[in-house]
């Protein structure tokens, strides 16, 4: 059968068998950003963004994804611009062995564009589908948090891109390896 889907902003038709899973079409058609992890929903390892919702594509099949617009973490950055949220991740530690992060950036995503002013919890929250045995957590809460204050700037100057001094500040701290002070 085929599959019209659009991902990361490009249309895109598969051909597909009716019980392949999101997660196996997306790897075979070369989106390795998505891993395979526990095949059970549980680890977060296969999140991508349905409809801008973050979902286990390893629970998906493929053809429930017709006609929906996907976004993997190869369509985060913008031409050779990474996203505040990727370039928070790389300031503040949080990539240590890289399985978990796409779908902790994905997830993380999702919520600033619901929420663009998160508390800590709430980003624990949105982060808590996403298993990481290497960072603790703290790195990413603070990465997502610094980036909320990125976006915020960014939407609230007429020059985009611009970052706040005291965003400029955390990610100077983060990089000598101090706190984020909220």
């Amino acid at each position: 059968m085929q599959l019209l889907v659009k991902v990361n902003g490009e249309p895109k038709s598969w051909t597909i068998a009716p019980g392949d899973l999101l997660l196996d079409v997306l790897r075979r058609e070369a989106y390795f950003g998505v891993k395979r992890g526990c095949e059970t929903g549980e680890c977060g390892a296969c999140t991508v963004l349905v409809d801008g919702k973050p979902v286990n594509s390893c629970l998906m099949f493929a053809a429930q994804a017709a006609g929906r617009e996907l976004l993997t973490i190869e369509g985060v950055a913008q031409r050779d611009r990474l996203d505040p949220l990727q370039e928070a991740f790389l300031d503040f530690g949080a990539v240590q062995c890289g399985y978990c992060t796409p779908g902790m950036i994905l997830s993380a995503k999702a919520l600033l564009a619901e929420n663009p002013d998160p508390t800590e919890a709430e980003v624990r929250e949105a982060l808590a589908g996403n298993f990481c045995r290497c960072t603790g957590y703290l790195k990413p809460v603070e990465a997502v948090l610094a980036a909320a204050e990125v976006h915020r700037a960014q939407a609230a100057k007429p020059g985009k891109g611009k970052t706040s001094q005291k965003s400029k500040r955390k990610r100077q701290n983060a990089r000598k390896g101090g706190r984020v002070q909220r």
